[in-house]
């Protein structure tokens, strides 16, 4: 998160200053491209036509530091989307697929992200159902609150809730059956 400073830099980013935007971007990737892999490899894809998406809106954005995630990962959701249907329809001709979980928080997030890699963690959340997955992935990586989750996937800040729970209970059994019991995840959430 860039905090303070928020304001600042995404103003100097909509002035043209590449440095603003570069910073804007470093803050965000690396979390973007952990909630695009839910979807599979066309992650970087995915992500590279949200950024083109968010550059030619930056000088439209208006908002906090909280809005401008939320605007970038609602934008990336469906970008997500629309891979996933242009896969769909290749698929029907007879092309390889990868797909994008469809419609989709965390302390049982800092477990496994201490205790597994990348490729692990994303492992494990996509064994969850694909709201709860979208849910823990948005909450977690993008660190968005509940009711902006709730915005971006067009549910009710009570469904988020519930779809975050029951996402990070069944995280913490994963995580518990691959050695680490739910005392230890408690322990470490405190």
């Amino acid at each position: 998160m860039i905090g303070p400073e928020f304001e600042t830099v995404v103003a100097a980013a909509r002035s043209g200053d590449e440095v603003a935007f570069e910073r804007l971007w470093r803050d965000l990737n690396p979390a973007l491209l952990r909630y695009l892999a839910l979807g599979g490899d066309a992650a970087e894809e995915v992500a590279a036509e949200t950024w083109l998406v968010v550059v030619r809106g930056l000088r439209r954005f208006r908002g906090d530091e909280m809005a401008w995630r939320a605007w970038v990962f609602t934008t990336a959701r469906r970008r997500a989307v629309d891979a996933a249907r242009k896969r769909e329809r290749e698929t029907r001709l007879g092309a390889r697929v990868t797909t994008w979980v469809a419609p989709v928080t965390a302390d049982c997030a800092d477990v496994v992200v201490d205790l597994l890699t990348t490729a692990e963690a994303v492992a494990l959340v996509r064994r969850l159902p694909p709201l709860q997955a979208e849910v823990v992935l948005l909450r977690v990586v993008a660190e968005l609150p509940v009711p902006e989750v709730a915005r971006v996937l067009g549910r009710s800040p009570g469904a988020v809730r519930v779809a975050a729970h029951r996402g990070l209970r069944t995280l913490a059994g994963l995580v518990g059956r691959s050695g680490v019991t739910l005392g230890e995840a408690a322990a470490l959430r405190d």
